[in-house]
């Protein structure tokens, strides 16, 4: 959790000093080195801002000013030997620089920690898990024992996740009474790179996770390269959501890679419920839950759209339209699912005729109970009105009274069957 706090202060400092034009976005200033040197300043803008004795900012500031004609690459590569460091200027970080005070996440403790407040997070996840993927290993979830046996692992595991999806929320620039020229991509290449590589948010981010499956004996190539999506699905979800608020041109092949991506964590969870009971991996049942996973995700993401668009938060509605068009989205999009459907359709046929139908039957009331009338499990699909301007409806999402039409859609056997209730699309 301290790693978080002082990620926070990073973005926070970022943001100050972008404002005061001591440093500039990515558009502006498309130097690939950028981001490393945002951070650079940004870490010593907090450094001097740390108390020390009796020094203050003043002091402080006097100091720098006073020593910095002394110093030289030639000085620095010097004390840079003297310490036994290998790495030259402007390489590496050394391995003691990694670890006091490196706000990665891979510079946390190999002992991984989990918060209060994202164990409760996480709780909803857990329990949707345990009522629906417990039925593809004969486990009844009514069961106590049965539940708290795996509960420790799958809590930690899903709680773990959930910590670094709030991680990569701080460096999505959100709408909060600001407009997002004025945050601009302050995060350069961690928002939009392709490779998703970050100082702040890089490719070890799972490790302490990682270490706790692997002493456990649970870690398989199959989850590692699980949880290598995750990272994955983070660095599009910042690329696309960075570029749809600059308008900047996105990919359909990005945004349908980050809606296959988004349940990856589910599919951790199976593959550690596997593990935990030690049997072997069910291909079939696999398949089929990621077909049903990526279904359900494009039914939450239009039941979220509106709060998405204010959020700034990926959704592959929104992504369709910034892609689309509102005219062109609902079209696209039905196809897209109709598509999926048939896959759903053909896996499912091949299932125990009593697990599919006692899933379809749990896929039908988890939908009820999250206030939702349509989906994948209820046979129609609900689509919200479309927004063409962004800016425009954050400006005025307080009234609601402009958004009370919707628009339908059902896939057919026949077809894909469009009906709209009413024009509402903001212009």
């Amino acid at each position: 959790m301290e790693n978080l706090k002082k990620l926070e202060q990073i973005h926070n400092a970022l943001i100050f000093l972008q404002s005061r034009g001591i440093i500039s976005s990515q558009i502006t200033n498309p130097n690939p080195n950028r981001p490393h040197s945002d951070r650079f300043l940004a870490g010593l803008f907090l450094y001097i801002a740390e108390p020390c004795g009796e020094l203050g900012i003043e002091d402080k500031c006097h100091l720098i000013l006073e020593s910095l004609p002394k110093l030289s690459v030639v000085l620095l590569q010097e004390e840079a030997w003297l310490d036994g460091r290998n790495d030259s200027l402007g390489g590496s970080l050394s391995g003691e620089e990694k670890n006091s005070g490196d706000v990665s996440i891979g510079g946390l403790n190999n002992m991984g920690m989990i918060g209060f407040d994202v164990m409760q997070r996480a709780n909803s996840t857990l329990e949707d898990f345990c009522r629906s993927y417990f039925l593809f290993h004969g486990m009844d979830v009514s069961s106590a024992a049965t539940i708290f046996r795996y509960l420790p692992v799958l809590c930690f595991t899903e709680s773990y996740i959930y910590q670094l999806d709030t991680l990569n929320e701080h460096l999505l620039p959100a709408y909060h009474g600001q407009t997002f020229s004025d945050q601009s991509c302050y995060l350069g290449e961690n928002a939009i790179s392709p490779s998703g590589s970050s100082d702040l948010f890089d490719a070890d981010a799972f490790h302490p996770l990682i270490l706790m499956l692997d002493h456990h004996g649970l870690l398989t190539d199959r989850i590692t390269e699980e949880l290598k999506h995750g990272v994955e699905y983070w660095a599009l979800e910042r690329k696309l959501c960075v570029a749809l608020s600059h308008k900047i041109e996105i990919s359909i092949e990005d945004a349908i890679r980050a809606i296959e991506l988004k349940s990856f964590d589910y599919r951790v969870l199976n593959l550690l419920l596997y593990g935990l009971r030690k049997e072997e991996v069910n291909e079939l049942h696999m398949e089929f839950l990621s077909v049903s996973e990526f279904l359900v995700e494009i039914a939450d993401d239009m039941f979220d759209y509106e709060e998405d668009v204010l959020e700034n938060n990926f959704n592959i509605l929104r992504m369709f339209v910034g892609i689309y068009g509102t005219s062109a989205a609902p079209t696209m999009l039905a196809k897209f699912i109709s598509e999926a459907e048939e896959k759903y359709d053909r896996l499912s046929k091949a299932l125990d005729p009593e697990l599919s139908s006692r899933y379809h039957k749990r896929c039908e009331e988890a939908t009820k109970e999250g206030g939702k009338t349509s989906g994948p499990s209820l046979g129609s699909w609900t689509m919200p009105p479309l927004i063409a301007n962004e800016e425009s409806y954050r400006s005025m999402f307080q009234d609601s009274s402009q958004w009370k039409g919707c628009m339908h859609f059902g896939i057919l056997n026949s077809g894909i069957t469009l009906c709209k209730c009413s024009s509402s699309a903001f212009s």
